[in-house]
C-alpha cells in the first residue's frame, strides 16, 4: 500500500507520460523477480491523497480487485465539506454519469447513469456565521469516478477547495483568518483514509491508514474540527 500525496498523478496519461506513481514505481521494482511488475489496484486523482493498493503480478491483480469488491472490503476516504451534515449515516444512491455537455464532468441523477453508492457519516461540524464546515468519513460501497465529490455536492454538502463541483462558500465564515485558509486550500479536500480487505491468498486480514497529510491538518485545526477515531 503507497501513501499518495496529493498532487501526483496516478498513472501516465497523454500529458503525464512520466513522474507519475506508476513510474516511481517501475523505478522501485526494478529489482524485482522476473514476472513482477507493479500495478495499481483502484485509482486517486491528482489531487487526491491517500491510500492505494499496488499489485505485484497480473494474478494478484485481478484477485485483489476481486477482494475489494467483496462486501467485507472497506474503502473509507476522509473529506471536509461546507455545510452542515446531521448525524448519520446518510446513504446517497445517485446514479453516477458523464455530463454530455462536458466529458470531464460527472453528474447525479435519480434515474440514468450507473447505480453508485456512497456511506456517509459525520465525524465533526463547525458553525463559523453563516456557514457550517463538516468532516465526514465516506465509505465506498461502488466506486465511480469522481463518486464522493459528485454524491456530496448532489446533497449541498461540497467539497471544500474543490474548483470542479464545489462552490466558493469560505465568503460567508465570518473568521477572516479561516475564511482565508478556506479559500486557499489548494486542491478538494479529500483524503483515502482506510484501506481493509480479506488477503485473497493467506486469508489473513488487512487494515491500513493513512495518516492525514500535513496540509488537510492544518486546515483541520484552523477549522477547530476534532480528528477522526477509527
Amino acid at each position: 500500500v503507497v501513501d499518495k500525496p496529493a498532487g501526483l498523478v496516478s498513472h501516465p496519461t497523454y500529458r503525464h507520460s512520466s513522474g507519475t506513481l506508476v513510474n516511481a514505481l517501475l523505478g522501485y521494482a526494478r529489482a524485482w523477480p522476473e514476472g513482477q511488475r507493479p500495478s495499481l489496484v483502484g485509482r486517486l486523482d491528482k489531487l487526491t491523497s491517500g491510500a492505494i493498493l499496488v499489485a505485484k503480478t497480473a494474478a494478484m491483480h485481478a484477485r485483489l480487485q476481486r477482494a475489494l469488491l467483496s462486501p467485507d472490503s472497506d474503502k473509507t476516504y476522509l473529506a471536509l465539506a461546507y455545510g452542515h451534515v446531521p448525524e448519520g449515516p446518510h446513504d446517497i444512491a445517485l446514479r453516477l454519469g458523464r455530463d454530455p455537455g462536458d466529458r470531464r464532468r460527472v453528474v447525479a441523477s435519480e434515474t440514468w447513469g450507473q447505480p453508485s453508492l456512497t456511506r456517509v457519516a459525520r465525524v465533526d461540524t463547525v458553525e463559523m456565521g453563516g456557514e457550517h464546515v463538516s468532516l465526514v468519513r465516506c465509505r465506498l460501497v461502488t466506486g465511480r469516478t469522481h463518486q464522493i465529490r459528485v454524491h456530496l455536492a448532489a446533497r449541498d454538502w461540497p467539497l471544500v477547495g474543490d474548483a470542479a463541483y464545489g462552490t466558493p462558500r469560505w465568503q460567508r465564515v465570518a473568521d477572516e483568518a479561516t475564511a482565508e485558509a478556506l479559500r486557499r486550500f489548494p486542491r478538494q479536500a479529500l483524503h483515502a483514509w482506510r484501506l481493509a480487505f480479506t488477503h485473497p491468498l493467506t486469508g489473513a486480514r488487512v487494515d491500513v491508514t493513512a495518516p492525514v497529510p500535513d496540509d488537510l491538518a492544518g486546515l483541520l485545526d484552523q477549522v477547530g474540527m476534532r480528528r477522526p477515531d477509527r
